[in-house]
């Protein structure tokens, strides 16, 4: 409803202008109307997904939900079929996550600044493809380099770490002198892979920031960098967080890089540097499944379910951020 107030033609007795109301229907044409069912016809389609994937999981896992109940849930060392518990290889995704978001958000968070403000700009285009070529990699690629290349590669700085920060307890291995397979390196590979992510997200934040207030804080005499942490990055602030939220979520469910490198384990351990000290949701159920009996499938459906329910939260969570920061801009 639209309300225009009409030419003053007559003031009346009241001395006051009529309104006049109209109401303004779109005239949508054949094309507009098919144009907007299949938007809404896309639109269920990803939800029907989405349910159909909750009820399949939930439908498989059912027995195993009814036979342990929460100890499901809270049990820290997977001994299939007798005594599962989701909590020990649980933590290990996480750590996982928490792991490369600590090594890749910098690294991200630096690509975008250099793309935005300091690349000349016939190289913007070039090297943001760059980032998204990176994104495309087949996650099977990262997991055989970091198997071959990058496993044996860091010995040497994980070994220093060992020795040097060994007594806070997360820097330490089980079996001393050995710093391969362990969530450590797959936290690295998994890092690398997040990038794309991360940088991609805060670069497109970060071109939104308004560029009077950029160049009134540069006339000012203001530095470059002063501009960065006065203006841009709390102003990108909601963005970026959304961008790690997302990469998070990426990371809690990578498999074949996590199925490669990570030694087979299923007990929570504060050791991330060595082997055989934590587990993986992800790589246990890829590994296991095909394998498993009727009763262990369900057990590691129920796995996967709850991984898929702590992705879920972090991509939504994510989405939300990203979408305030946008509304605000």
């Amino acid at each position: 409803m639209v309300t225009l107030v009409s030419p003053p033609t007559d003031l009346g007795d009241s001395g006051q202008f009529e309104e006049t109301r109209i109401s303004l229907k779109p005239n949508l044409t054949g094309m507009d109307r098919a144009f907007r069912g299949l938007l809404a016809g896309s639109g269920v389609i990803v939800l029907i997904i989405l349910v159909s994937i909750v009820v399949f999981l939930a439908s498989y896992s059912w027995w195993a939900l009814k036979t342990f109940k929460w100890h499901f849930f809270t049990g820290t060392v997977w001994s299939a079929p007798i005594h599962p518990g989701v909590l020990g290889i649980l933590v290990g995704s996480v750590i996982i996550a928490l792991i490369a978001v600590a090594f890749g958000t910098p690294i991200a968070l630096a690509i975008a600044l250099m793309i935005n403000e300091y690349a000349p700009p016939k190289l913007h285009g070039w090297l943001t493809g760059l980032v998204d070529l990176l994104a495309v990699v087949p996650s099977i690629v990262f997991g055989f380099w970091g198997l071959e290349v990058l496993n044996h590669d860091v010995s040497g700085p994980v070994s220093w770490i060992a020795n040097h920060l060994g007594f806070i307890p997360i820097f330490r291995t089980t079996e001393p002198g050995t710093y391969t397979d362990s969530v450590f390196v797959c936290g690295l590979i998994v890092g690398i892979m997040i990038i794309p992510i991360v940088a991609s997200v805060s670069r497109e934040v970060m071109s939104q920031a308004p560029r009077d207030t950029c160049e009134a804080a540069l006339g000012l005499g203001g530095t470059r960098w002063g501009t960065i942490t006065d203006v841009i990055l709390p102003f990108s602030r909601s963005g970026i967080v959304g961008g790690v939220l997302l990469a998070i979520s990426r990371a809690l469910g990578e498999t074949m890089a996590v199925l490669l490198v990570l030694s087979p384990a299923n007990v929570v351990s504060k050791a991330i540097l060595g082997p055989y000290a934590n587990g993986d949701v992800a790589r246990q159920v890829a590994e296991y499944f095909p394998v498993a009996d009727v009763h262990s499938q369900s057990e590691l459906t129920l796995a996967a379910l709850t991984l898929f329910a702590t992705t879920l939260f972090f991509s939504l969570l994510g989405r939300l951020i990203a979408r305030r920061s946008g509304a605000q801009e």
